[in-house]
């Protein structure tokens, strides 16, 4: 699966446990009629992906959905789900390419008016 839009917030990577587990999270607002804010993490050696990005950036990001069940220490089981990263690239905003394509072609088109 694959989510597109710009970056709105850009962390700095954790590391947890013993095992010096590593996460960045990253915030992409989605260029849809409702945006979206989805917090999108990358994980181990994924996180340095992030460093050649800045906020404002345009990009899109390969993801896959993520699921675990936690047993509760009252024996009830819960259920999480990550967003989780593994692939980012920058992307031109195509709505200003597409405008900018369209007004070439309207500035070349010769004039087929018969007078």
């Amino acid at each position: 699966m694959e989510l597109t839009g710009r970056i709105k917030l850009i962390n700095d990577t954790m590391s947890f446990g013993s095992n010096n587990f590593r996460k960045r999270e990253i915030v992409l607002t989605t260029d849809e009629q409702y945006p979206q804010n989805i917090q999108i993490e990358f994980v181990q050696d994924k996180c340095q992906l992030l460093d050649q990005y800045v906020v404002g950036d345009n990009v899109t990001i390969s993801i896959n959905l993520r699921g675990i069940e936690w047993i509760n220490p009252e024996g009830k089981a819960k259920y999480f789900n990550t967003i989780q990263g593994w692939r980012i690239v920058k992307v031109n905003n195509t709505s200003e390419l597409a405008n900018e394509s369209a007004s070439s072609l309207v500035r070349d088109k010769p004039d087929d008016m018969p007078f």
